[in-house]
């Protein structure tokens, strides 16, 4: 079968490989659409702990199931066989990106394209906890949401939308902010402006009750100044690195919880599929990509100029 692989630091292959045997409890998914994710990137540019090259990136993906390995009983391997599934990515991949335990699939949702199932895994996982779990967004709660154009960011937004709180986004594109507007968000700012918290202010007098980031950085503290009393900062990411200053009088005198998150439970990762189903929210895929156009699929990762999820097809 064919795969990308990593070959070395910012060396792309597509190249045959194997095909996978499942073992005990495993199932053998034939992928028909694969999402990237930061992880990817981080892992092509050699910043990931314990690399050891070639090695096959991914971590969302739908397919269909091809066939099971020993253990699987034969009620959950006609329950599965042949059905289009996308993968619960919060798990210990292991070595193999396309032989996964059973008790990791779900059905793909019915409204969604391949591409849209692929985009949702990870990125939707890692959205819902933070805003439906740990930020406990509810009906009218006001949101900010940093940074809109990455999946993670936009799947944060339409399920903040989806709960019904009124939600604002951060950009450095205007673009971009005109499709988080057409998405369901009230507005946004821009955040290279010298004068966008002033302006955050202005439309939101008392601040905002749930604030998701994945960026940290110098423009943490700022997402702390527009917090409102009791507020909850979320955050899954430090694309900018630490924050240089973390103000701890502003934090306790106002109440303020700050909140790390990553992935989900897999009660979360059921809540999340059903909400999407219920909802027929559908993933925003900014790019497709032929596996031959790998190396450019990554680029465009790594430039960070996308809005939702790049989708890679075999």
């Amino acid at each position: 079968m064919r795969a990308i692989q990593f070959t070395a630091v910012n060396q792309i292959e597509v190249r045959e490989v194997p095909e996978p045997v499942p073992a005990s409890g495993e199932v053998l998914v034939r992928i028909r659409a694969a999402a990237l994710n930061h992880r990817d990137l981080w892992i092509k540019l050699g910043q990931y702990a314990g690399l050891q090259f070639p090695c096959t990136p991914g971590s969302d993906g739908v397919g269909e199931v091809c066939a099971v390995g020993p253990g699987v009983d034969a009620e959950t391997a006609a329950r599965w066989m042949g059905r289009r599934v996308v993968i619960n990515p919060a798990f210990d991949w292991g070595s193999d990106p396309v032989a996964v335990p059973v008790d990791q699939l779900a059905e793909a949702p019915a409204h969604l394209s391949d591409d849209e199932a692929a985009a949702l895994p990870l990125a939707g996982l890692t959205a819902w906890r933070a805003v439906m779990t740990r930020g406990a967004v509810r009906r009218g709660d006001k949101v900010l949401i940093s940074g809109v154009g990455g999946g993670a960011a936009v799947a944060a937004l339409q399920f903040a939308v989806a709960a019904g709180a009124k939600t604002w986004v951060t950009s450095s594109s205007a673009e971009k902010i005109d499709r988080a507007r057409a998405l369901g968000a009230e507005a946004g700012f821009d955040y290279t402006r010298s004068d966008w918290v002033e302006a955050a202010r202005a439309a939101v007098p008392g601040g905002f009750d749930v604030i998701i980031d994945s960026a940290g950085g110098e423009g943490f503290e700022k997402l702390i100044d527009l917090a409102a009393a009791g507020g909850r900062l979320v955050f899954f990411g430090a694309t900018r690195g630490n924050p240089p200053v973390l103000p701890m009088r502003k934090v306790f005198w106002r109440q303020l919880s700050l909140l790390g998150t990553t992935m989900g439970s897999p009660d979360d990762w059921r809540a999340m599929l059903e909400t999407v189903s219920r909802h027929r929210i559908r993933p925003v895929v900014g790019h497709g990509f032929a596996f031959a156009q790998a190396a450019s699929a990554f680029d465009l990762m790594e430039q960070g100029s996308q809005f939702g999820k790049i989708v890679v097809r075999p």
